[in-house]
């Protein structure tokens, strides 16, 4: 007997694709007891979370929609909605679905790809500041790594980085770069992949590449059969950190040493988030250049009280603020804003997240409360104590 709905018509003719208004959102659950946590009042502005390169409008409208639609069928896996994910990713990307892989974000392929090509006999090479996660998963599996400064335009130094050493596993690209935001153009990455040690892989991962206007992915580059992993999410321009999307796009060979350590069912709510995320036309561009304007104006004020910030194409940068990061950090967080932490050799600099108009503005007068060494009265969000201890026993650096 045939069902009266047909999950894929169901997920590919219904409004939810169609970018209707989404549903309200809910209020958080803040404390351990479960108790639901007041809304704070209309106009209100709680505490400024610009710390973990999240998105701050969350999943889109037409995203919201699709959860609120599918969750009802969350009693089946339907496997059928995640090949459809593929299938879309396939047409948009240019590659065929052999050569794709969805996971719950972005840092589950990129472990598996640290212990797939990392060992005791093949290091791993990387840039700092970059994002960290590759290097706890590497030195976890008993490789070196070895960590080389970026260029002085804030680019990755690709023939350093070959020349790192000769059995290297794997050269690991974040472009653009978490934390600064900046750029390494396409010809430093085809240099890579002509000069990089034999048998190696190059990984880029471009979490923020939705960002970038003129971006060139690496995409291409798999379609091409080079040794290349290129890992990208939904966490970022998308809103989607706390929903868990993302996927790897490699060779075949290359993805069934990643398939070795994990292949799992992934949540129907997020595959069909993902879906209606990508076929609103209208949706990367629009939040693309709202943070662009919000990032040139915060780092053009930064820049004119004397503050140098990285050059950044993404939803984050790097701000030299002149005292110890990790003061600082405090110390905006006594104002209720919280930044973004510091990297190893870099004492004096902090990571903000690019957030909403409000928040930004928040940001500039808490800045220039501690430039005028002004505490606050605010005290350190639950949230931020509670990451940290998240941090601790999983050992996953958040973004």
């Amino acid at each position: 007997m045939k069902s009266s709905l047909s999950r894929r018509l169901f997920l590919r003719d219904s409004v939810l694709f169609a970018g209707a208004a989404g549903a309200a959102s809910l209020p958080l659950l803040a404390r351990a007891s479960g108790e639901v946590a007041a809304a704070p009042a209309a106009g209100a502005l709680g505490p400024v979370q610009i710390s973990a390169n999240e998105y701050p409008d969350g999943p889109s409208p037409a995203a919201l929609k699709a959860i609120a639609t599918i969750a009802p069928l969350g009693g089946r896996y339907l496997h059928e909605v995640q090949l459809e994910l593929l299938e879309e990713l396939s047409r948009q990307l240019g590659v065929e679905t052999k050569c794709l892989m969805p996971y719950a974000g972005s840092t589950e392929p990129l472990d598996y790809t640290m212990l797939a090509f990392t060992s005791p006999e093949r290091a791993l090479v990387t840039a700092n500041p970059s994002y960290e996660q590759g290097w706890r998963a590497a030195g976890r599996n008993g490789a070196k790594v070895h960590k080389l400064p970026l260029r002085k335009d804030w680019s990755h130094d690709v023939q350093a980085m070959c020349a790192a050493d000769a059995n290297a596993g794997i050269i690991y690209i974040c472009n653009p770069n978490n934390p600064t935001g900046s750029v390494t153009a396409r010809k430093d990455i085809e240099y890579v992949l002509e000069h990089k040690p034999k048998g190696s892989v190059l990984v880029l991962d471009e979490a923020y590449i939705d960002f970038y206007d003129s971006a060139e992915s690496g995409v291409d580059l798999v379609a091409a059969g080079k040794d290349v992993i290129v890992l990208r999410t939904f966490s970022k321009l998308y809103g989607m950190a706390g929903i868990r999307l993302g996927y790897a796009v490699a060779r075949p060979d290359l993805l069934a040493k990643l398939k070795f350590y994990s292949i799992n069912s992934l949540p129907v709510t997020a595959v069909a988030a993902g879906l209606a995320s990508l076929r609103d036309p209208s949706l990367v561009p629009t939040r693309r250049a709202s943070n662009r304007a919000i990032r040139t104006d915060v780092t053009t004020w930064l820049a004119a009280k004397g503050y140098v910030c990285s050059t950044s194409q993404s939803n984050c940068f790097m701000v030299d603020v002149k005292q110890p990061a990790e003061t600082f950090i405090e110390a905006m967080a006594t104002h209720g804003v919280m930044v973004g932490r510091s990297w190893e050799g870099f004492p004096t600099q902090s990571r903000i997240t690019v957030g909403t108009p409000a928040e930004m503005a928040r940001f500039k007068q808490a800045f220039a409360l501690v430039e005028a060494g002004k505490r606050g009265s605010y005290p350190i969000p639950e949230r931020r104590r509670l990451a940290d201890r998240y941090v601790r026993h999983t050992g996953i650096q958040l973004a």
